[in-house]
This record gives C-alpha cells, sequence and structure tokens, in this order.
C-alpha cells in the first residue's frame, strides 16, 4: 500500500490498516520531514508556543513500530495506476497493490491586482506559518482578509502578539452557517472586544509601497496601508496526481461512498476527495474518518459507523465545538438555547419537529463539551428531547438521551 500524503487523513488511513490487521508493506510518502497536525498552526504554532514536533501526528518512532515506512520530505509527482506505480520527486518508483490518495489542498489565491506581493501569505502549510511568524512583530499591521476559521483564528494570535489587526469579509457575520446567526454574530463581536477592526467589505487591489503595502478595500475612497496581508478565503484540492492519471475529478477527486476513484486499485481519502453529487467537508474529522473508511474498504471489512460531522475552533481563549446542521427557526424547525448566549459556557440546539416529537440535527457550544458530545449522540440515535427540559442548565444531558 502506497499511501501519498501525511495529513491526518493519511495518517488515518494508515493507521487504520495496522489496527485491522493488514500485515502487509505500507508506504507513506510526505512532503515535510514527519506528518504534523495543521489546526494549531493558526493558535499555539503560529505564536511560536509550539514547535513541529510538538504538533507531530505520530511520534517517530510510532511508524517503526508499526512497520509503516515513512518517506519524508518527498513529493509523489506521479501515479500510474495500470502499472502500480507511484514516482516520487527524486526519481524514485515505488509499486503498489493500492494507491491512496491523501493530498489535501492547497490555499487559494483570488486574482487580486497585486495579490503577488511578497507581503501577502497564505497560512496551509508550517512554511506557511513560519514565513508569517517572521513578520507578526509587536505593532505590525496585519490585513486578514476572510473572517472565516482560519481568519478569526489567526486575528486571535496576531492580537495576543502585539499586532495591528484589521479583518475584512463581505458576509456579516461570517460562518452564520456553521454555528446559527446568533453565535455567530457574538463571535464577530469579539474582534471589537479584542481590539481588532471588522469591515464588511471585500478587497479590490493591493499595491506595494515604500513603507509596506497599500489596501483598497471596496467602499473605502482611500486605501489604507499594512505590513503584511493574510489571505483566508478557503482552500481549492490538490486533484493534479489524479487529473494527470485519467482519474474523474470535479472539484476534488471525485470517489464513491467506500472512498474508491474512478480506478478500482486507487482510493482518496480528505480536503481532495469529494463524494459525487455532495459537498466537500474540510474538517479534521471528517478527513480522518474518510481515512478509516479507506482502510476498511482495502481490508474488505465493514466502516466505522457514520456520525454526525463535527469541528471545532479556538479564539481568543475560547473554544468552540459544533455537530450536525444548524438551522434558524422555523415552521419545522426550532432553536432551543441551553445558558445564555455570549456568557460561557452555553449552547444551541437546532431541533427539528418530527410530529409530537422534537429531535435534535444540530448544536454549537462555546466551552461546553460536553453538550456537543451528548448532541452528537442524540443526532445519531435519533433521540426524541423535550426542548424545556433541554433549555434547563439544572438537567442532565446524559438522562436525555435515555430518550
Amino acid at each position: 500500500m502506497v499511501v501519498v500524503g501525511g495529513g491526518i487523513a493519511g495518517v488515518a488511513t494508515v493507521a487504520a490498516l495496522r489496527g485491522g490487521g493488514y500485515v502487509g508493506e505500507i508506504v507513506l510518502v510526505e512532503k515535510a520531514e514527519f506528518p504534523y497536525d495543521r489546526p494549531p498552526l493558526s493558535k499555539e504554532y503560529l505564536a511560536g508556543a509550539r514547535d513541529l514536533k510538538a504538533v507531530a501526528l505520530q511520534q517517530p518512532e510510532w511508524y517503526a513500530d508499526q512497520r509503516i515506512d515513512l518517506v519524508g520530505d518527498s513529493v509523489a509527482t506521479a501515479i500510474r495506476p495500470e502499472m502500480g506505480e507511484v514516482e516520487l520527486s527524486d526519481g524514485r518508483v515505488l509499486t503498489a497493490d493500492k494507491i491512496v490518495l491523501a493530498t489535501g489542498g492547497r490555499a487559494v489565491r483570488p486574482p487580486i491586482p497585486g495579490g503577488e506581493s511578497p507581503r501577502v501569505h497564505v497560512l496551509r502549510d508550517a512554511e506557511d506559518a513560519d514565513a508569517l511568524r517572521e513578520l507578526l512583530v509587536e505593532g505590525a499591521r496585519l490585513l486578514i482578509v476572510g473572517g472565516g476559521l482560519i481568519g478569526a483564528e489567526a486575528a486571535s494570535t496576531a492580537r495576543e502578539l502585539g499586532c495591528e489587526v484589521v479583518l475584512v469579509d463581505p458576509l456579516d457575520p461570517p460562518i452564520a452557517a456553521a454555528v446559527g446567526h446568533d453565535v455567530a454574530t457574538w463571535l464577530q463581536s469579539l474582534h471589537g472586544v479584542h481590539g481588532v477592526e471588522t469591515v464588511v467589505t471585500t478587497l479590490e487591489s493591493l499595491q506595494e509601497t515604500a513603507t509596506g503595502i497599500a489596501a483598497q478595500l471596496a467602499g473605502e475612497a482611500d486605501s489604507r496601508e499594512f505590513d503584511v496581508v493574510l489571505l483566508g478565503v478557503g482552500m481549492r484540492p490538490d486533484t493534479d496526481l489524479a487529473h494527470a492519471a485519467g482519474l474523474v475529478t470535479d472539484r476534488g477527486v471525485i470517489v464513491d461512498g467506500w472512498q474508491v476513484t474512478s480506478h478500482p486499485d486507487v482510493l482518496a481519502v480528505g480536503d481532495c476527495a469529494r463524494l459525487r453529487d455532495h459537498r466537500r467537508t474540510e474538517h479534521w474529522e471528517a478527513a480522518q474518518h474518510d481515512g478509516q473508511r479507506a482502510a476498511a474498504t482495502i481490508l474488505g471489512i465493514d466502516p466505522p459507523a457514520a456520525t454526525a460531522p463535527w469541528f471545532w475552533t479556538d479564539r481568543y481563549h475560547l473554544h468552540v465545538e459544533g455537530v450536525g446542521e444548524m438551522r434558524e427557526a422555523d415552521a419545522e424547525t426550532q432553536v432551543v438555547v441551553r445558558g445564555t448566549v455570549g456568557e460561557p459556557p452555553f449552547s444551541v440546539f437546532t431541533l427539528r419537529r418530527d410530529g409530537e416529537a422534537h429531535r435534535v440535527v444540530g448544536a454549537v457550544a462555546v466551552d461546553d463539551s460536553n453538550a456537543v458530545r451528548a448532541a452528537r449522540r442524540m443526532i445519531d440515535r435519533g433521540t426524541a428531547v423535550d426542548p424545556e427540559r433541554l433549555a434547563d442548565t439544572g438537567t442532565d444531558l446524559r438522562k436525555l438521551l435515555r430518550g
């Protein structure tokens, strides 16, 4: 087995293969020295509080213990499924019965005039974080374009480092689709509380000056000058290997429900993969589940049971988690607040009316992981709950799980 890419999806694949009893050779190809976790790149790693070894997905000895051949500092330049070959950047050719693509994605760089300036950065891998960290000195003027998870987390980190931060996003508020409008509005307000200026607009152009880089924001007469710009506007799946090999790609490497691509000997997992007729899910746990499902497919065993999608983010020393699907209240949906929005810990549940019953379909919580864990079980089990008891902070959520 050759797994191309050492993010969480690739490491989850090799771990599940060995854990499931696979005894053959496993090779994991990773462009960095070793696989590392990416969520800390906008937080502790960017702040310099943790080094790369501290965010490694596995300790170095783990690969040897699991008899996994880790080929670090290497990139796959071609796959040839019909021949069972993976060609590496150093000219080596690996043979494989099955190939698993875990190539992840690349940070999007929109075609903004002036966007090619060396003062314009993205944040996708450790090299990006290293380059950005050098510039985030006290007093540095930082423009962040994009108020999603990466942008918000980077804004929080930059403020702790003493930077002056302006964050722009055309959505007001960002991430409302993930956490609901009220929670998203409160999260956006935290930027102002912590000294970040937020502007509901878009970036039109950039131009280097003698002392920095001038940014023209839509709707403003004068440009603003910054020392550094961070683009946090999403990622594009890396499908180059798959496309060159003739696999079906369309906003990702197209896979079936078992992570198999259009070639039966090639699977794809994580950010690079997309289930046909579905949107890609770009969260950490979703990539981990892809890897576990791919391993089960290779082993010929049942995959892990599906569970409601979950994500998390951290900003300004607050921990936010979400599970399932958040919706606004309507004729079919009821929103239940447990606690008070804006006064952590609190949680918000979305319930779907099912006849006389109410069933949880989504939840978001701030500094209340127990609420999200309970909500996930409710979603997975289809548990009917009493909205009044759910809203009562004195109610033990474990009792509600029993229906």
